[in-house]
């Protein structure tokens, strides 16, 4: 999954930018969501939204999106992630998980118990977020999180390429389990 995130453009100059990476995205099969903005969201022909806890509500959201769009709701804590997936939530993002530098979350880290605790209540995928690097991504994936979400990781290194097949293995291989 592709999310454009650009707290800083605005909508009339990021929707352009925006209905090209929904055409790649189409082109290739991988759903593509747009960070905090509805609006921009249905105008770029987008797959979905993805929603902070400071952004519309997900009842709100679920109700303009219908049920063929991908709604993602940023949770922190345990009660913010039932309450999403009670009002409409398709994937919970959980975190952060582990300290970030990216961005000031305000949250303090969660750890990998959260991911497990959820992964026993509430049936959607979870995308742990904050802090997730090659050396933790198999803890997070054996936890119970269906996924990660990473920026510094893979845009911050010199291969983004390289960085994407880093986790996607250590992912793949985390899911298969321990061998023996």
């Amino acid at each position: 999954m592709i999310q454009l995130r650009d707290k800083s453009l605005s909508p009339r100059h990021l929707l352009p930018q925006a209905r090209e990476i929904a055409t790649l995205c189409r082109d290739r099969a991988v759903p593509f969501i747009v960070n905090d903005r509805l609006d921009l969201a249905l105008a770029a022909w987008a797959d979905g939204v993805h929603l902070g806890q400071d952004d519309l509500p997900p009842r709100v959201a679920r109700a303009v999106l219908g049920s063929e769009k991908l709604l993602g709701v940023s949770t922190h804590s345990l009660d913010q992630a039932i309450q999403a997936a009670e009002h409409g939530a398709d994937y919970l993002g959980i975190g952060p998980i582990f300290a970030t530098s990216t961005k000031a979350t305000g949250y303090e880290p969660l750890g990998c118990e959260v991911i497990r605790q959820l992964h026993a209540r509430i049936d959607l995928p979870l995308i742990a977020i904050g802090g997730i690097t090659l050396d933790n991504v198999g803890e997070v994936i054996c936890s119970g999180a269906t996924g990660v979400a990473v920026i510094s990781a893979v845009v911050g290194t010199q291969d983004v390429a390289l960085a994407t097949k880093g986790f996607l293995a250590a992912i793949l291989e985390a899911k298969r389990g321990p061998t023996i």
